[in-house]
């Protein structure tokens, strides 16, 4: 018996851009994060920029992590090995799952682009409180990388055999599907 056809539902995802020199003017990584979510039908539920600071990346999205309108958070910035590089750090700690496919994932589909400068890629993503979190490297390239090749087809509910949106809608149970 086949499925019935699934239905395209919105979510909210906030835009997070690590930086300790560029300003929200001058953030074309987290720009085109926020046009591509839009675009794709998403809600940009908040979007801001800070410095690369282990806490203050812990406090803004664990205010996000608990903000039962906010679906997901897309970071992009601080996943290298410069000293004050600290997403990884960071966010780890906040996961109630670790989804390591994508940053398994990421590093294949980069090889092809950057080669074997991959290897130095600490993409990662994980589950809180139903809010997924979805860390990507500075770059726009890696941005453009990571939506493109990822998670527009995981955050989009029409996308078979599974994608992400059925975790994320738990704690609203008048979207939750069971797919």
């Amino acid at each position: 018996m086949s499925k019935p056809a699934a239905h395209f539902i919105p979510l909210n995802i906030a835009i997070l851009t690590v930086s300790d020199s560029r300003t929200l003017a001058e953030d074309t990584s987290g720009q085109y994060l926020a046009d591509s979510l839009t675009e794709a039908g998403h809600n940009l539920a908040d979007r801001k920029l800070i410095s690369d600071d282990i806490y203050q990346i812990r406090a803004v999205i664990s205010g996000w992590i608990a903000d039962p309108n906010v679906h997901a958070v897309i970071t992009t910035g601080g996943t290298g090995f410069f000293i004050r590089d600290s997403m990884p750090e960071a966010v780890k700690v906040l996961f109630d799952k670790s989804i390591d496919g994508f940053g398994e994932m990421f590093r294949l589909i980069s090889k092809e682009e950057i080669g074997m400068s991959t290897v130095q890629s600490r993409a990662v993503a994980g589950m809180a409180n139903h809010t997924g979190i979805f860390c990507l490297p500075g770059s726009s390239g890696a941005c453009r990388t990571g939506w493109e090749s990822i998670l527009k087809e995981q955050l989009d509910s029409r996308t078979r055999p599974c994608n992400f949106v059925p975790h994320f809608m738990a704690q609203n149970p008048t979207h939750n599907s069971h797919d």
